[in-house]
């Protein structure tokens, strides 16, 4: 990595010792479409891209084929050339969701998209299209800010047009980006990698979790053998200095990472609690998704979320109720994979579970505590490894997409 920034360095002493230039957006790049209030002068060229609205889009989203589906902010997957029809694209591009949040991508190659905005560079002897993306990505925050509106939120595309940009000569460019496609690549063998370990926890976790016909394990009802408390809503007490965690269900789904505060706590949880997300859009992950208390007086219960505490220890361990519940087929079968799911409290209650001997409960746990840690907890293994190769990412488009403007 020192050897590849020092060629930078040395181009830059070679290239352009001054300085670089700096141009507003508009002045190298082209757009899918004209932007009400803004200058003509400042949309002279404009490449047109068909875009598929949110309801036809579904319909095409087929795992087949080489055409990338680009949604509003995400890839969701692939489809047929026969399935894209005249609303194929084929390009090198840099797209940021029309309405929603910024969420730069990039894409090259043939393409569907839904409702994004569109760029390519005017001259990629200029100005690289990746090289766009990287700085784009750099300053997402940045566009981020440019959304307004209520509802769903659309960007000031005249702010986005008037983002002034650093233009290295071309070689500058192409180390560059050969530097930060170094690191997202390494990042997606990672993910692929702990995705594969995933898989492999599922397995065991489903092999140590079947019972069919085994002698002396019963099949209750949670009705039979846990307590059940529904959250409340904490709108009027969030507070980033707040003493209390609030579980929703982002926190649920991202294993913990992503927290709101709160200044009461409403709904307490305590040690050996599991937390249940009870609601959640079509086809998502965090329904019936399950966290472990581990601590007292340190969270409080949003709505939407359940908390299920064992009635009798020596009969039932926590920790493998965990994993028994944690998104149990026998919930996830209420999502119907077209409308919002909300579980009732019913529909948990009245499921059964397999109830072996403590022994063999917390044998089990223990096992799965084991896996879990590999492929969940941010501190160690793979994860601990993607989450400081992201840092550094970061750090070095920070670094390298940052340039001494020059001036006559």
């Amino acid at each position: 990595m020192n050897k590849n920034i020092s060629k930078i360095e040395k181009l830059i002493t070679d290239l352009c010792p001054k300085g670089v230039e700096f141009k507003e957006l508009w002045e190298l790049t082209a757009w899918d479409k004209r932007f009400n209030g803004i200058d003509r002068d400042k949309q002279k060229k404009i490449i047109v891209y068909p875009y598929v609205l949110a309801n036809r889009f579904k319909e095409i989203a087929q795992p087949i084929g080489n055409v990338r589906l680009l949604s509003t902010g995400n890839y969701i997957g692939w489809t047929s050339e026969e399935l894209a029809g005249k609303n194929l694209c084929d390009g090198e591009v840099v797209a940021i969701p029309w309405g929603g949040q910024a969420n730069i991508k990039y894409y090259k190659g043939k393409f569907v998209t839904a409702d994004n905005r569109i760029a390519t560079s005017l001259d990629v002897n200029i100005l690289s299209n990746k090289f766009l993306y990287y700085w784009m990505l750099a300053n997402n925050q940045l566009i981020e800010s440019f959304y307004r509106g209520s509802g769903i939120k659309h960007p000031s595309m005249r702010k986005v047009l008037e983002m002034r940009i650093p233009l290295p000569p071309l070689a500058i460019q192409e180390e560059i980006v050969k530097i930060l496609n170094s690191f997202t690549e390494l990042e997606a063998e990672l993910e692929a990698e702990l995705e594969a370990r995933r898989k492999q926890y599922d397995h065991y976790r489903s092999e140590l979790l079947t019972f069919n016909d085994m002698g002396g394990v019963q099949w209750v009802p949670l009705s039979e053998i846990i307590n059940f408390m529904n959250g409340k809503g904490h709108e009027k007490h969030i507070d980033e200095n707040g003493k209390y965690i609030v579980v929703n269900s982002k926190f649920v789904s991202t294993e913990g990472r992503v927290k709101k505060y709160s200044v009461k706590q409403i709904s307490p949880i305590f040690e050996n609690d599991i937390l249940m997300v009870m609601s959640d859009l079509p086809n998502g992950k965090a329904l019936a998704k399950c966290f472990y208390v581990e601590e007292n007086d340190k969270y409080t219960l949003n709505q939407r979320i359940c908390a299920l505490s064992v009635k009798d220890p020596e009969k039932l361990y926590a920790k493998y109720l965990l994993y028994i519940l944690n998104r149990n087929k026998q919930l996830l079968q209420y999502d119907n994979g077209a409308d919002q799911t909300n579980l009732r409290k019913d529909d948990i209650l009245k499921i059964k579970i397999p109830v072996p001997e403590i022994t063999e409960q917390k044998r089990i746990a223990t096992i799965l505590d084991k896996f879990d840690l590999l492929v969940n907890d941010i501190s160690i293994g793979l994860p601990a490894e993607i989450s400081a190769r992201k840092s550094q990412y970061e750090y070095y488009r920070s670094t390298l997409l940052t340039f001494e403007q020059y001036v006559n």
